[in-house]
């Protein structure tokens, strides 16, 4: 039992000593230079860091961005679809068409919400 974990427990043991090994020879051979603020300040290029350090952003970049993502899931799933659609038709009949529908009409309930409620528009 033991011996079919020996494998894992050696590949962890070399990347442990790996990465100790780097780890430690980065420290002893690394240049060592003295600190000042100039030089342990954030370089933003080329800006200077002042303000906040997180700017606040508008909701609906956040909104756009999640209805990006799951139009894009929709995507994802829909291409397979479409490559196998004409195989699975003539095997097991319209049955793949009709839930493709009904996956699409709940997506197109949701993209309506969200045009109704105003998540696409930019002026306000």
């Amino acid at each position: 039992m033991i011996e079919s974990y020996l494998p894992i427990l050696i590949q962890a043991l070399i990347a442990s000593g790996f990465a100790g090994v780097t780890l430690l020879l980065s420290v002893m051979l690394g240049k060592s230079s003295k600190r000042n603020a100039m030089k342990d300040s954030a370089y933003e290029c080329g800006m200077l860091p002042l303000g906040e350090a997180q700017p606040r952003f508008s909701v609906k970049f956040y909104i756009v961005a999640m209805l990006f993502v799951l139009f894009d899931i929709e995507v994802v799933f829909m291409y397979p679809w479409a490559i196998i659609f004409k195989d699975y038709v003539n095997t097991i009949g319209h049955d793949i068409f009709w839930s493709m529908m009904g996956f699409v009409s709940i997506l197109l309930v949701a993209f309506i919400y969200a045009w109704k409620k105003g998540a696409l528009r930019w002026d306000n």
